[in-house]
């Protein structure tokens, strides 16, 4: 079974150079969602433990896997735009909903795949490539460091939310 222990944190990037200090604090939230994420059972990943609202561990998971494949993959290389996880196209955030369906392990291990295939196209690519796909219908001039940064953003405010879910899970705090 695919765990979220397989990631190691790295050390901040302090003295690199642009490209190797964006993608290295990306991995650094990566494996800090993972840790959030580690040891928990199915039920506590798929909990919503801050009501009203509906986030959950898993969900922030699946989402991030999917902001990854989409930025990268679709708005950067201009590929098609697949889903990797079935997703009701009348809800904006069905990445986040429909846990019931989702298999922990998949998401793993897609979440995984992903990060892996984001590191190959960072090192195939210069930041200051522009992206050849659209965005919501719209080419729009986007670098790769754009994308980064965005990326970094996304992944820093979704590890707040799980410090959030998981110190009221299970009292566990800290990054």
């Amino acid at each position: 079974m695919t765990t979220f222990a397989t990631f190691e944190r790295p050390a901040w990037p302090i003295a690199e150079n642009e490209a190797t200090t964006l993608w290295q604090f990306l991995d650094f939230f990566r494996a800090t969602l993972a840790k959030k994420c580690e040891g928990l059972t199915e039920e506590q990943l798929r909990t919503f433990a801050v009501p009203p609202s509906t986030l959950t561990l898993l969900g922030i998971v699946r989402h991030l896997a999917e902001v990854e494949r989409y930025w990268l993959e679709v708005v950067f290389l201009g590929q098609p735009d697949e889903p990797m996880f079935n997703q009701d196209e009348s809800d904006p955030d069905s990445d986040f909903n429909d846990l019931e369906s989702a298999s922990v392990e998949e998401v793993a291990a897609k979440w995984l795949e992903t990060r892996s295939t984001v590191m190959a196209y960072a090192a195939a690519h210069d930041l200051s490539e522009e992206a050849i796909g659209e965005r919501k219908g719209q080419v729009r001039n986007v670098t790769l460091r754009f994308i980064a940064v965005h990326l970094v953003e996304e992944y820093a405010r979704h590890c707040g939310h799980a410090d959030l879910l998981r110190e009221v899970l299970d009292g566990a705090t800290g990054h």
